[in-house]
């Protein structure tokens, strides 16, 4: 899709479609709706004056309305799309409903359209670099749909999408377009992510996980080396290899390294982020119930998220050394597979009780944390991973998980949050939940000792692979897939906590 920033009157712009965001002015949440035009030219506001008068729209997020031949607009079409109470404005809202605009264009098998921009608009205040990056991400996210291998798949792309900066000063020019620049960079990666994730088992093994990260690296500049069992046995990574073992399928550890431009000073950070690459999970020996095992493709969500980040930054290019650790494998219940009972030597030499086959994930991510820390000498260590049901049930499908062990790691990542838009909350990983995890026969045993508290019990698991190191987890099982289709995304992946994990590391350059 060919997507471009204009500095132009948008009333002037001849277009198959364009759209053009509407707030509703109103305060208390029992009041009449006010829907207004977030836009300046004349022109504009006289085309939609009926309809925004006549009660039929009232400006709710996702809502729209379509005007054909409106009156002294050279568009064809004007869009006219909701995102709420202006009071209550962000720049997720902003990213939603351009990604409405866009799946409107396709449902109506428009190919090309243009969006106007709320800059310099007093119903809401948000700066042009951080409405620009908004809208472009809206875009490039709700552009795609995921039925990838339907023989009668007849999805209609849009091909082209202008973003219309209104007149403005220099300064606001100069910052709508380092916006544009990086919401381009980012979504696009975050597409990469939602890309990996979306294909079946059959296809993603771990062997062409690794081949497409070290394709991804090689065009973007990265350092790419792949690896499989012969190393992870040598590097004596026997959690990770319990995993792997039962499958047909060989590992893949995978290792993707950024040095930025300027060299960073000898004791400045280095960044390791790890992700879970487990291409499908049967649960292993504990395998889990049919009923929804096909959705286990996209177990390997947290390495996808990683591998799209490091293709962000590679382009960003942050001040700061970035070290990507991927384990990849499948979780296979045949003869060599390992067994509830097993007891088994995680790289750090720590021993595991293995209670429950199908609490692999930590087990791949403990051997990864500490290749990171010790192997790599990163100073500071992120996680992502599809890890536990238990965290659905605390969080439901909106915010995915965090775990911390550093105060200040886990508010630069709150930060992050901020500018990515995305939903995250904070659960607990203290030192008074340590018991959860004892064994009687090992250090410690790959589940909780009772149902209880399951998210944290494996945030804990993962905390002793960490040790002091600043680590932040990240929880993504019930965020990582889109159950439903709404206004502004398709069905399928998401490519949840790409956003983030860029901004925890630009974060660290300052």
């Amino acid at each position: 899709m060919d997507t471009k920033l204009l500095f132009q009157d948008a009333s002037a712009l001849e277009t198959p479609m364009l759209a053009v965001f509407a707030a509703d002015l109103s305060i208390e949440k029992l009041d009449v709706a006010m829907p207004r035009l977030l836009t300046s030219p004349p022109a504009l506001i006289t085309a939609a004056q009926e309809l925004l008068g006549s009660g039929e729209f009232t400006g709710k997020l996702g809502e729209t309305a379509l005007l054909h031949g409106p009156a002294a607009l050279k568009a064809a079409r004007l869009l006219i799309v909701g995102i709420g109470k202006a009071s209550e404005a962000t720049t997720d809202v902003l990213r939603k409903a351009a990604g409405t605009a866009v799946r409107s264009a396709k449902a109506r098998n428009i190919r090309s359209l243009a969006i106007a921009l709320p800059i310099s608009i007093d119903a809401i205040q948000l700066p042009p670099a951080a409405v620009a990056r908004a809208v472009v991400e809206g875009v490039e996210l709700g552009s795609t749909d995921y039925d990838t291998y339907r023989s009668d798949r007849k999805d209609v792309p849009v091909e082209a999408v202008s973003l219309l900066c209104p007149a403005v000063d220099a300064a606001s020019r100069g910052a709508a377009q380092r916006g544009f620049e990086e919401g381009s960079i980012i979504a696009r990666s975050q597409n990469f992510t939602r890309a990996l994730v979306n294909e079946p088992g059959n296809v993603l093994t771990p062997t062409v996980l690794g081949q497409r990260a070290k394709a991804m690296a090689d065009e973007a500049g990265l350092h790419c080396e792949v690896y499989s069992s012969d190393k992870v046995r040598e590097l004596k990574m026997e959690a990770f290899w319990s995993v792997a073992k039962g499958s047909a399928q060989p590992p893949a550890l995978i290792v993707i390294r950024y040095e930025p431009p300027t060299s960073p000073s000898a004791d400045a950070p280095v960044l390791g982020l790890v992700g879970k690459g487990i291409t499908f999970d049967t649960g292993g020996i504990s395998i889990k119930p049919a009923e929804g095992m096909e959705k286990m493709k996209y177990d390997m969500a947290g390495a996808a998220a990683m591998i799209g980040a490091m293709k962000a930054i590679a382009q960003l290019k942050p001040a700061v050394r970035v070290n990507a650790v991927i384990c990849s494998a499948e979780n296979m219940p045949d003869g060599a597979a390992f067994k509830p009972g097993d007891v088994v030597t995680a790289m750090s030499g720590k021993t595991i009780e293995i209670v429950n086959t199908d609490a692999e994930g930590r087990l791949v991510l403990a051997d990864g944390l500490h290749y990171a820390k010790k192997t790599l000498g990163c100073t500071h260590l992120i996680n992502a991973a599809t890890l536990t049901g238990a965290c659905m049930v605390a969080l439901g499908l909106i915010n995915f998980g965090i775990f911390s062990n550093n105060e200040a790691a886990y508010e630069k990542f709150q930060q992050a949050l901020s500018i990515s838009g995305e939903k995250g909350w904070r659960l607990p990983c203290t030192d008074d939940y340590r018991d959860h995890i004892k064994s009687h026969i090992a250090d410690i045993m790959n589940t909780g000792k009772n149902r209880y508290g399951g998210a944290t019990s494996a945030a804990m698991f993962l905390k002793e692979f960490a040790g002091e190191t600043p680590w932040v987890h990240l929880d993504i099982a019930g965020c990582a897939w889109n159950e439903e289709k709404q206004p502004w995304l398709a069905y399928g992946p998401s490519g949840v906590a790409v956003r983030s994990i860029i901004e925890w590391v630009r974060a660290y350059a300052g």
